[in-house]
């Protein structure tokens, strides 16, 4: 599509977002992060916890930019549903092979996750853009969704007894994660919640509809500077009201909180209105290459460093004492931590050339103008 090719900054976003998944998911050691590349422990936001919404705002953009133009041709509602189906249920198939690999134990694999909650975004956002045709009806019910979300986590009480709350264990979304899944069928760090819970998927709708507002706008007529305009205003005006909205219902990634919508959703309009401005207004384009290559294969990138860390742990190497280690960490023992002096560098160092090697396997795919799409 035109504007997608004229629209370079969209990928070089795309590449930035997932070269930083993969960062703050493969530390050399956990115990060694620096403070920004942690997730905030509860209530609050560190860049890290800006990374998983920036990505789903950016499958928001794109939304009207690929099924617009399909409508735009006349293209039956029926066939373009089925496609968003179909790429939909891939990409779930995929999240469900990555949770069960390699035993695939299906009475205890994850059944949340970030690629479920891409998923399911994607099928919600697009459902309501083919759908929903008025974007004043999109925005009245984006607002509504992070009303009833707020509405229900902070006024209806828990049915195991508990009064509305905010905590991890005891709130609403974490009772109806439980009932309807499961404990065996949760994130294994927590066992009792998930933070890409059924609940929270409802704001987490909003964040990709963000998107898809920001999509529209993109293709209309105006120029570069009035697009800019448009992009820092309601950036900024949506940082604000998540900060105003923070002390009644607080920003929290693991919650995905009505105000933490509206804060990283802002944010990632000013960082896309940065990277739009830079790339295809500025035309400086000589750094934007590794995040091209990233941005055109992102779910290949993103997939395939949660493969590689998942297949490392099944490869044991001898170490002192008998004991054994994987592959992973042998290598960040062995090279990284007698080359920095500073754990927390050694432990950087190591995330640092994971995303690169990730980037060298991508580059290959770019380089043979192989683009994997679900």
């Amino acid at each position: 599509m035109e504007l997608t090719k004229r629209l370079l900054a969209l990928d070089v976003f795309r590449g930035i977002t997932i070269a930083g998944m993969i960062l703050v998911n493969t530390p050399g050691s956990w115990s060694y992060i620096y403070p920004p590349l942690e997730h905030a422990e509860w209530h609050g936001s560190t860049p890290t916890d800006w990374v998983f919404p920036f990505f789903l705002f950016i499958m928001g953009v794109a939304i009207p930019l690929a099924l617009g133009r399909r409508i735009a041709e006349g293209a039956d509602r029926k066939q373009i549903m089925l496609k968003i189906l179909r790429r939909s249920i891939l990409i779930f198939l995929v999240a469900m092979f990555l949770a069960g690999f390699p035993k695939f134990n299906f009475a205890t694999i994850r059944i949340p996750g970030v690629l479920t909650r891409i998923a399911l975004v994607y099928f919600l956002c697009s459902l309501i853009f083919v759908y929903i045709k008025n974007w004043r009806t999109q925005v009245l019910l984006s607002v509504g969704l992070l009303l009833l979300y707020w509405i229900l986590m902070t006024l209806v009480p828990v049915p195991d007894g508990n009064p509305p709350n905010l905590q991890p264990e005891t709130n609403l979304g974490a009772w109806l994660d439980r009932t309807i899944l499961g404990t065996n069928h949760l994130w294994k760090q927590s066992v009792t919640w998930d933070p890409e819970g059924l609940l929270s998927t409802l704001p987490a709708i909003v964040t990709g509809m963000i998107g898809v507002f920001t999509g529209l706008w993109l293709k209309t007529d105006r120029n570069h500077y009035e697009k800019l305009t448009g992009i820092f205003a309601i950036g900024a005006i949506l940082v604000a009201l998540g900060l105003i909205w923070n002390p009644l219902f607080p920003i929290n990634k693991k919650l995905w909180t009505s105000s933490y919508v509206l804060y990283v959703g802002g944010l990632a309009l000013l960082f896309l209105g940065l990277v739009y401005w830079l790339v295809d207004v500025l035309r400086y384009k000589a750094w934007i290459k590794p995040f091209v290559v990233f941005g055109t294969n992102a779910l290949f990138a993103y997939v395939m460093s949660g493969f590689i860390v998942k297949l490392s742990a099944l490869i044991k190497i001898p170490i002192e004492n008998g004991e054994k280690q994987n592959l992973l960490g042998w290598i960040y023992t062995h090279l990284f931590e007698p080359v920095f002096t500073s754990p927390y560098n050694a432990s950087l160092a190591f995330a640092i050339a994971f995303v690169l090697f990730i980037l060298g396997l991508t580059w290959i795919l770019y380089w043979r103008k192989i683009f994997i799409k679900v």
